[in-house]
Protein backbone atom coordinates (compact mmCIF):
# COMPACT_ATOMS: atom_id res chain seq x y z
CA UNK A 1 0.00 0.00 0.00
CA UNK A 2 1.17 3.73 -0.93
CA UNK A 3 2.73 5.07 2.38
CA UNK A 4 0.96 6.93 4.69
CA UNK A 5 2.24 10.29 6.21
CA UNK A 6 2.53 11.01 9.71
CA UNK A 7 -0.50 13.64 10.92
CA UNK A 8 -0.39 15.67 13.97
CA UNK A 9 -3.67 15.44 15.77
CA UNK A 10 -5.74 18.34 16.11
CA UNK A 11 -8.59 18.66 18.87
CA UNK A 12 -11.92 20.56 18.28
CA UNK A 13 -14.06 21.93 21.52
CA UNK A 14 -17.06 24.23 22.26
CA UNK A 15 -15.01 27.31 21.88
CA UNK A 16 -14.73 26.34 17.79
CA UNK A 17 -18.45 25.75 17.37
CA UNK A 18 -19.03 29.30 15.62
CA UNK A 19 -15.27 29.52 13.99
CA UNK A 20 -15.57 26.01 12.17
CA UNK A 21 -16.84 26.47 8.96
CA UNK A 22 -18.81 23.51 8.07
CA UNK A 23 -21.02 24.45 11.01
CA UNK A 24 -21.89 27.73 9.26
CA UNK A 25 -24.68 25.91 7.52
CA UNK A 26 -26.81 25.49 10.66
CA UNK A 27 -28.49 28.25 12.54
CA UNK A 28 -27.05 29.70 15.08
CA UNK A 29 -29.52 28.66 17.68
CA UNK A 30 -28.51 25.01 16.78
CA UNK A 31 -24.86 26.01 17.14
CA UNK A 32 -25.81 27.96 20.25
CA UNK A 33 -27.38 24.23 21.64
CA UNK A 34 -24.70 22.40 20.85
CA UNK A 35 -22.25 24.66 22.78
CA UNK A 36 -24.98 24.63 25.37
CA UNK A 37 -25.06 20.58 25.70
CA UNK A 38 -20.86 20.87 25.50
CA UNK A 39 -21.25 22.60 29.36
CA UNK A 40 -22.98 19.49 30.29
CA UNK A 41 -21.75 16.60 28.30
CA UNK A 42 -17.83 16.28 26.93
CA UNK A 43 -17.01 17.40 23.69
CA UNK A 44 -14.21 16.55 21.97
CA UNK A 45 -13.43 16.09 18.10
CA UNK A 46 -10.23 15.71 15.80
CA UNK A 47 -9.31 16.55 12.02
CA UNK A 48 -9.28 13.25 11.82
CA UNK A 49 -12.83 12.65 12.80
CA UNK A 50 -13.83 15.99 11.59
CA UNK A 51 -12.38 16.06 7.68
CA UNK A 52 -12.42 12.04 6.98
CA UNK A 53 -15.47 10.86 8.71
CA UNK A 54 -17.82 13.53 9.03
CA UNK A 55 -19.82 14.15 5.64
CA UNK A 56 -21.03 17.41 6.02
CA UNK A 57 -23.40 17.22 3.23
CA UNK A 58 -25.64 15.10 5.52
CA UNK A 59 -25.70 16.69 8.84
CA UNK A 60 -27.69 16.99 11.35
CA UNK A 61 -28.26 13.52 10.16
CA UNK A 62 -24.53 12.08 9.51
CA UNK A 63 -24.30 9.68 12.27
CA UNK A 64 -20.54 10.40 13.01
CA UNK A 65 -21.52 13.95 13.24
CA UNK A 66 -24.16 12.64 15.70
CA UNK A 67 -21.78 10.52 17.83
CA UNK A 68 -19.19 13.38 17.91
CA UNK A 69 -20.92 17.13 18.18
CA UNK A 70 -23.57 17.34 20.85
CA UNK A 71 -27.33 17.87 19.57
CA UNK A 72 -30.00 20.07 21.72
CA UNK A 73 -32.32 17.04 21.99
CA UNK A 74 -29.38 15.37 24.33
CA UNK A 75 -30.99 17.57 27.04
CA UNK A 76 -34.87 18.54 28.16
CA UNK A 77 -36.40 21.17 27.04
CA UNK A 78 -36.14 23.12 30.25
CA UNK A 79 -32.84 21.98 30.90
CA UNK A 80 -31.51 23.47 27.26
CA UNK A 81 -33.28 26.55 27.92
CA UNK A 82 -32.02 27.18 31.30
CA UNK A 83 -28.37 26.95 29.86
CA UNK A 84 -28.66 28.94 26.68
CA UNK A 85 -29.89 32.05 29.23
CA UNK A 86 -27.10 31.30 31.45
CA UNK A 87 -24.61 31.31 28.84
CA UNK A 88 -26.02 34.39 27.70
CA UNK A 89 -27.07 36.59 30.67
CA UNK A 90 -25.26 35.14 33.89
CA UNK A 91 -21.61 35.17 35.66
CA UNK A 92 -19.68 31.80 35.60
CA UNK A 93 -20.22 31.02 39.00
CA UNK A 94 -23.84 30.50 38.26
CA UNK A 95 -23.28 28.92 34.91
CA UNK A 96 -21.33 26.38 36.93
CA UNK A 97 -24.45 25.31 39.38
CA UNK A 98 -26.62 25.06 36.88
CA UNK A 99 -24.74 22.64 35.29
CA UNK A 100 -23.60 20.56 37.86
CA UNK A 101 -27.49 20.37 38.90
CA UNK A 102 -28.03 19.10 35.53
CA UNK A 103 -25.28 16.71 35.44
CA UNK A 104 -26.55 15.04 38.56
CA UNK A 105 -29.60 14.47 36.99
CA UNK A 106 -28.14 12.19 34.13
CA UNK A 107 -27.20 9.23 36.46
CA UNK A 108 -23.63 10.11 36.19
CA UNK A 109 -22.57 6.11 37.44
CA UNK A 110 -24.92 3.49 36.55
CA UNK A 111 -25.05 -0.29 37.60
CA UNK A 112 -23.49 0.69 41.05
CA UNK A 113 -19.69 1.07 39.46
CA UNK A 114 -19.40 3.23 42.52
CA UNK A 115 -21.05 1.65 45.48
CA UNK A 116 -20.40 -1.73 44.52
CA UNK A 117 -17.32 -2.48 42.11
CA UNK A 118 -14.62 -0.46 44.35
CA UNK A 119 -12.56 -3.47 45.86
CA UNK A 120 -10.64 -3.06 48.73
CA UNK A 121 -6.77 -4.27 49.75
CA UNK A 122 -5.81 -4.58 54.03
CA UNK A 123 -9.30 -2.78 54.58
CA UNK A 124 -9.02 0.31 52.42
CA UNK A 125 -10.87 1.02 48.62
CA UNK A 126 -8.41 0.60 45.81
CA UNK A 127 -8.72 3.43 43.30
CA UNK A 128 -9.06 3.25 39.55
CA UNK A 129 -10.19 -0.30 40.01
CA UNK A 130 -13.21 -2.32 39.44
CA UNK A 131 -14.06 -5.74 40.30
CA UNK A 132 -17.03 -7.03 39.71
CA UNK A 133 -17.22 -10.42 37.96
CA UNK A 134 -14.50 -12.88 40.03
CA UNK A 135 -12.51 -13.40 36.84
CA UNK A 136 -11.90 -9.65 35.53
CA UNK A 137 -10.25 -6.78 36.97
CA UNK A 138 -10.70 -3.15 35.42
CA UNK A 139 -8.06 -0.52 35.59
CA UNK A 140 -8.19 2.84 34.76
CA UNK A 141 -4.68 4.13 34.47
CA UNK A 142 -5.03 8.05 35.51
CA UNK A 143 -3.12 9.39 32.39
CA UNK A 144 -5.56 7.42 30.08
CA UNK A 145 -8.69 9.07 31.20
CA UNK A 146 -9.09 11.03 28.14
CA UNK A 147 -10.10 10.18 24.40
CA UNK A 148 -8.59 11.25 21.21
CA UNK A 149 -12.63 12.47 20.83
CA UNK A 150 -15.88 11.85 22.65
CA UNK A 151 -18.74 10.05 22.07
CA UNK A 152 -22.46 11.67 22.60
CA UNK A 153 -23.39 8.72 24.46
CA UNK A 154 -20.71 7.60 26.29
CA UNK A 155 -21.29 6.10 29.50
CA UNK A 156 -18.35 7.06 31.12
CA UNK A 157 -18.88 10.94 30.61
CA UNK A 158 -18.20 11.71 34.25
CA UNK A 159 -14.41 10.58 33.97
CA UNK A 160 -14.08 13.82 31.31
CA UNK A 161 -16.10 16.52 32.94
CA UNK A 162 -14.45 17.20 36.38
CA UNK A 163 -16.38 15.12 38.59
CA UNK A 164 -13.59 13.99 40.80
CA UNK A 165 -15.78 12.74 43.30
CA UNK A 166 -16.70 10.01 41.12
CA UNK A 167 -14.12 9.62 38.65
CA UNK A 168 -12.47 6.15 38.34
CA UNK A 169 -8.12 7.10 38.21
CA UNK A 170 -5.31 4.71 39.42
CA UNK A 171 -2.08 6.87 40.00
CA UNK A 172 0.32 4.44 41.26
CA UNK A 173 0.44 0.85 39.37
CA UNK A 174 1.74 -0.81 42.32
CA UNK A 175 -1.26 -0.57 44.30
CA UNK A 176 -3.19 -2.45 41.67
CA UNK A 177 -0.50 -5.34 41.00
CA UNK A 178 -0.41 -5.45 45.52
CA UNK A 179 -4.43 -7.02 44.68
CA UNK A 180 -3.79 -8.86 41.60
CA UNK A 181 -1.19 -10.70 43.45
CA UNK A 182 -4.10 -11.23 46.12
CA UNK A 183 -6.52 -12.32 43.77
CA UNK A 184 -5.26 -15.50 42.04
CA UNK A 185 -8.97 -15.65 40.81
CA UNK A 186 -8.42 -13.06 38.32
CA UNK A 187 -7.54 -14.13 35.04
CA UNK A 188 -7.90 -10.76 32.50
CA UNK A 189 -7.13 -7.53 33.68
CA UNK A 190 -9.22 -5.19 31.24
CA UNK A 191 -7.28 -1.44 30.73
CA UNK A 192 -10.04 1.00 30.18
CA UNK A 193 -10.53 4.82 30.62
CA UNK A 194 -11.18 7.00 28.67
CA UNK A 195 -8.53 5.59 26.73
CA UNK A 196 -5.27 3.89 27.41
CA UNK A 197 -4.07 4.42 24.16
CA UNK A 198 -3.74 8.50 24.29
CA UNK A 199 -1.34 7.36 26.45
CA UNK A 200 2.29 6.84 25.36
CA UNK A 201 4.17 3.68 25.07
CA UNK A 202 6.23 4.31 28.07
CA UNK A 203 3.18 4.87 30.08
CA UNK A 204 1.07 2.51 29.20
CA UNK A 205 4.14 -0.36 29.72
CA UNK A 206 4.43 0.63 33.26
CA UNK A 207 0.84 -0.91 33.44
CA UNK A 208 1.53 -3.67 31.16
CA UNK A 209 5.13 -4.96 31.73
CA UNK A 210 4.70 -5.81 35.29
CA UNK A 211 1.78 -8.39 34.15
CA UNK A 212 4.06 -10.34 32.01
CA UNK A 213 6.45 -11.59 35.08
CA UNK A 214 5.98 -14.48 37.47
CA UNK A 215 4.05 -12.87 39.87
CA UNK A 216 1.35 -13.22 37.46
CA UNK A 217 1.01 -16.23 36.06
CA UNK A 218 -2.02 -16.16 37.11
CA UNK A 219 -3.04 -13.49 34.45
CA UNK A 220 -3.94 -14.89 31.09
CA UNK A 221 -5.37 -12.16 28.86
CA UNK A 222 -5.15 -8.58 29.11
CA UNK A 223 -7.45 -6.40 27.34
CA UNK A 224 -7.25 -3.12 26.21
CA UNK A 225 -10.41 -0.78 25.46
CA UNK A 226 -9.70 1.93 22.97
CA UNK A 227 -11.58 3.93 20.48
CA UNK A 228 -8.45 5.06 19.03
CA UNK A 229 -9.14 2.30 15.92
CA UNK A 230 -11.89 4.14 15.06
CA UNK A 231 -11.44 7.53 15.88
CA UNK A 232 -7.50 7.81 15.16
CA UNK A 233 -6.35 5.29 13.71
CA UNK A 234 -2.31 6.98 13.24
CA UNK A 235 -2.18 5.96 16.72
CA UNK A 236 -0.84 2.49 15.51
CA UNK A 237 0.41 3.85 11.74
CA UNK A 238 2.42 6.90 11.70
CA UNK A 239 2.44 8.79 15.53
CA UNK A 240 5.76 9.54 16.75
CA UNK A 241 5.59 5.67 19.02
CA UNK A 242 3.20 3.75 17.03
CA UNK A 243 6.01 1.50 16.41
CA UNK A 244 6.78 1.04 20.46
CA UNK A 245 3.24 0.57 20.94
CA UNK A 246 3.50 -2.69 18.49
CA UNK A 247 6.66 -3.78 19.93
CA UNK A 248 4.79 -3.50 23.34
CA UNK A 249 2.06 -5.65 22.14
CA UNK A 250 4.06 -8.43 20.45
CA UNK A 251 6.15 -8.48 24.11
CA UNK A 252 2.45 -9.59 25.94
CA UNK A 253 1.96 -12.06 22.97
CA UNK A 254 5.72 -13.30 23.28
CA UNK A 255 5.28 -13.60 26.72
CA UNK A 256 2.39 -16.53 26.27
CA UNK A 257 -0.57 -13.94 27.44
CA UNK A 258 -3.61 -13.15 25.11
CA UNK A 259 -3.77 -9.70 24.49
CA UNK A 260 -7.37 -8.58 23.14
CA UNK A 261 -7.68 -5.23 21.81
CA UNK A 262 -11.60 -4.69 22.38
CA UNK A 263 -12.08 -2.12 19.30
CA UNK A 264 -14.93 0.12 19.98
CA UNK A 265 -16.57 0.75 16.41
CA UNK A 266 -20.39 2.46 16.07
CA UNK A 267 -20.87 2.19 12.21
CA UNK A 268 -19.19 1.19 9.32
CA UNK A 269 -17.84 4.12 8.15
CA UNK A 270 -15.13 4.24 10.92
CA UNK A 271 -13.19 0.79 9.68
CA UNK A 272 -13.98 1.81 5.64
CA UNK A 273 -10.74 4.57 5.55
CA UNK A 274 -7.32 3.28 4.79
CA UNK A 275 -6.00 4.36 7.51
CA UNK A 276 -8.38 2.81 9.46
CA UNK A 277 -7.86 -0.94 8.11
CA UNK A 278 -3.93 -0.04 8.05
CA UNK A 279 -4.33 0.10 11.75
CA UNK A 280 -5.50 -2.82 11.83
CA UNK A 281 -3.20 -4.54 9.68
CA UNK A 282 -0.35 -3.56 12.15
CA UNK A 283 -2.40 -4.70 15.48
CA UNK A 284 -3.18 -8.06 14.02
CA UNK A 285 0.72 -8.35 12.87
CA UNK A 286 1.56 -8.23 16.71
CA UNK A 287 0.07 -11.46 17.63
CA UNK A 288 -3.25 -9.41 19.31
CA UNK A 289 -6.60 -9.92 17.83
CA UNK A 290 -9.29 -6.94 18.01
CA UNK A 291 -12.70 -7.79 19.12
CA UNK A 292 -15.06 -5.33 18.44
CA UNK A 293 -18.20 -3.63 20.27
CA UNK A 294 -20.66 -0.96 20.23
CA UNK A 295 -24.12 -0.15 21.74
CA UNK A 296 -26.86 0.02 19.71
CA UNK A 297 -28.18 3.62 19.08
CA UNK A 298 -30.93 5.29 18.18
CA UNK A 299 -30.41 7.93 14.73
CA UNK A 300 -26.74 6.25 14.77
CA UNK A 301 -26.79 2.53 13.94
CA UNK A 302 -30.89 1.18 14.70
CA UNK A 303 -31.19 -0.51 10.98
CA UNK A 304 -30.00 -4.15 10.61
CA UNK A 305 -28.00 -3.13 7.76
CA UNK A 306 -25.58 -1.01 8.87
CA UNK A 307 -24.66 -4.03 11.33
CA UNK A 308 -24.93 -6.45 8.75
CA UNK A 309 -22.04 -4.03 6.56
CA UNK A 310 -20.15 -3.72 9.80
CA UNK A 311 -19.78 -7.16 10.35
CA UNK A 312 -18.54 -8.13 7.28
CA UNK A 313 -16.34 -5.83 6.98
CA UNK A 314 -14.90 -6.75 10.36
CA UNK A 315 -14.56 -10.12 9.76
CA UNK A 316 -12.70 -9.36 6.38
CA UNK A 317 -10.60 -7.48 7.91
CA UNK A 318 -9.39 -10.16 10.75
CA UNK A 319 -11.80 -8.67 13.79
CA UNK A 320 -14.22 -10.44 15.95
CA UNK A 321 -17.48 -9.39 16.28
CA UNK A 322 -17.88 -9.52 20.47
CA UNK A 323 -21.07 -7.32 21.32
CA UNK A 324 -24.10 -5.65 20.49
CA UNK A 325 -24.93 -3.59 23.73
CA UNK A 326 -28.16 -2.02 24.63
CA UNK A 327 -27.25 1.50 25.31
CA UNK A 328 -26.53 2.34 29.19
CA UNK A 329 -29.17 4.08 31.32
CA UNK A 330 -26.95 7.32 31.90
CA UNK A 331 -26.00 10.46 30.42
CA UNK A 332 -28.61 11.34 26.99
CA UNK A 333 -29.89 8.12 26.98
CA UNK A 334 -33.50 9.55 26.22
CA UNK A 335 -31.99 10.66 22.60
CA UNK A 336 -29.84 7.37 22.30
CA UNK A 337 -32.18 4.30 23.41
CA UNK A 338 -34.11 1.52 21.85
CA UNK A 339 -36.65 -0.35 22.89
CA UNK A 340 -35.37 -4.08 23.85
CA UNK A 341 -37.96 -5.32 21.51
CA UNK A 342 -36.14 -3.35 18.78
CA UNK A 343 -32.91 -3.69 19.75
CA UNK A 344 -33.97 -7.68 19.22
CA UNK A 345 -35.45 -7.67 16.51
CA UNK A 346 -32.18 -5.52 14.52
CA UNK A 347 -30.11 -8.13 16.16
CA UNK A 348 -31.93 -10.46 14.95
CA UNK A 349 -32.28 -9.49 11.38
CA UNK A 350 -28.78 -8.67 11.59
CA UNK A 351 -27.32 -12.31 12.62
CA UNK A 352 -29.17 -14.36 10.07
CA UNK A 353 -27.69 -12.45 7.29
CA UNK A 354 -24.07 -12.93 8.23
CA UNK A 355 -21.81 -16.03 7.67
CA UNK A 356 -21.02 -17.94 10.94
CA UNK A 357 -17.39 -16.56 11.69
CA UNK A 358 -19.80 -13.32 12.40
CA UNK A 359 -22.09 -14.91 14.50
CA UNK A 360 -19.10 -14.77 17.61
CA UNK A 361 -21.22 -11.45 18.49
CA UNK A 362 -23.37 -11.36 21.39
CA UNK A 363 -26.44 -9.29 21.75
CA UNK A 364 -28.30 -7.33 22.64
CA UNK A 365 -26.83 -7.17 25.97
CA UNK A 366 -27.44 -5.20 28.98
CA UNK A 367 -24.68 -4.11 31.32
CA UNK A 368 -26.64 -3.70 34.19
CA UNK A 369 -26.30 -4.01 38.27
CA UNK A 370 -26.43 -7.65 38.63
CA UNK A 371 -24.47 -8.43 35.26
CA UNK A 372 -24.45 -8.19 31.93
CA UNK A 373 -27.93 -9.88 30.74
CA UNK A 374 -28.62 -10.96 27.15
CA UNK A 375 -31.88 -10.77 25.62
CA UNK A 376 -32.24 -14.60 23.70
CA UNK A 377 -35.80 -13.75 22.51
CA UNK A 378 -39.80 -13.43 22.98
CA UNK A 379 -41.71 -16.60 23.36
CA UNK A 380 -44.91 -17.38 24.38
CA UNK A 381 -45.30 -19.31 27.41
CA UNK A 382 -48.79 -20.76 28.94
CA UNK A 383 -50.13 -17.97 26.87
CA UNK A 384 -48.13 -15.14 28.21
CA UNK A 385 -45.73 -13.51 25.45
CA UNK A 386 -42.37 -12.72 27.26
CA UNK A 387 -38.72 -11.86 27.02
CA UNK A 388 -36.11 -14.89 27.34
CA UNK A 389 -33.78 -13.45 29.36
CA UNK A 390 -29.96 -14.81 30.65
CA UNK A 391 -27.10 -13.82 32.13
CA UNK A 392 -23.85 -13.97 30.30
CA UNK A 393 -21.83 -12.85 33.64
CA UNK A 394 -23.23 -12.54 36.71
CA UNK A 395 -22.42 -10.80 40.59
CA UNK A 396 -23.00 -14.64 41.04
CA UNK A 397 -20.82 -16.43 38.82
CA UNK A 398 -23.97 -19.26 39.11
CA UNK A 399 -26.43 -17.21 37.58
CA UNK A 400 -24.80 -17.16 34.02
CA UNK A 401 -26.42 -19.00 31.07
CA UNK A 402 -29.97 -19.81 33.72
CA UNK A 403 -32.49 -18.52 31.28
CA UNK A 404 -35.31 -16.15 32.87
CA UNK A 405 -38.24 -14.42 31.63
CA UNK A 406 -39.49 -11.19 31.73
CA UNK A 407 -42.76 -9.50 30.69
CA UNK A 408 -43.40 -8.21 27.27
CA UNK A 409 -43.39 -4.60 26.69
CA UNK A 410 -42.93 -2.78 23.69
CA UNK A 411 -41.65 -0.13 25.63
CA UNK A 412 -38.99 -1.11 27.91
CA UNK A 413 -35.56 -0.09 27.34
CA UNK A 414 -33.72 -1.14 30.31
CA UNK A 415 -33.52 -4.29 32.77
CA UNK A 416 -35.09 -2.06 35.47
CA UNK A 417 -38.36 -1.67 33.53
CA UNK A 418 -38.96 -4.83 33.17
CA UNK A 419 -41.09 -7.36 35.54
CA UNK A 420 -41.13 -10.86 36.22
CA UNK A 421 -43.31 -12.74 33.88
CA UNK A 422 -45.34 -15.91 34.97
CA UNK A 423 -46.83 -14.88 38.07
CA UNK A 424 -43.29 -14.65 39.52
CA UNK A 425 -42.36 -11.69 42.38
CA UNK A 426 -39.72 -11.19 41.52
CA UNK A 427 -36.30 -12.46 39.15
CA UNK A 428 -34.45 -15.54 40.64
CA UNK A 429 -31.47 -13.62 40.76
CA UNK A 430 -33.13 -10.45 43.21
CA UNK A 431 -32.63 -11.67 46.92
CA UNK A 432 -28.84 -13.06 46.62
CA UNK A 433 -28.28 -9.69 44.92
CA UNK A 434 -29.99 -7.81 47.63
CA UNK A 435 -27.27 -9.97 49.96
CA UNK A 436 -24.37 -9.08 47.28
CA UNK A 437 -25.06 -5.52 47.65
CA UNK A 438 -25.32 -5.06 51.47
CA UNK A 439 -22.46 -7.60 52.35
CA UNK A 440 -20.04 -5.23 49.57
CA UNK A 441 -21.16 -1.69 51.33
Amino acid sequence: MPQLNPIKIRFYGAKDIDRLPQLQQLSAADRMAIKAVAQVLPFRANNYVVEELIDWENIPDDPIFRLTFPQGEMLSPEHLDKLVWHINHSESEDLHQVVSTIRSHLNPHPAGQVEYNVPTLNGDRVPGIQHKYPETVLIFPTAGQTCHAYCTFCFRWPQFVGMDNIKFATRESGLFQDYLRQHKEVTDVLITGGDPMTMKARHLSLYIEPLLGSDFEHIQTIRIGTKSVAYWPYRFVTDEDADDILRLFERVTLAGKHLAIMGHYDHWKEIETEIAQEAIRRIRSTGAQIRTQAPLIRQINDSSQVWIRMWQEQVRLGCIPYYMFIERDTGAKHYFDVPIIKAWEIFQKAIQKVSGLARTVRGPVMSALPGKVLVDGVAEIFGEKVFVLSFLQGRNPDWCKRPFFARYDDKATWLTELTPALGKQEFFYEHQLKEILEKGQ
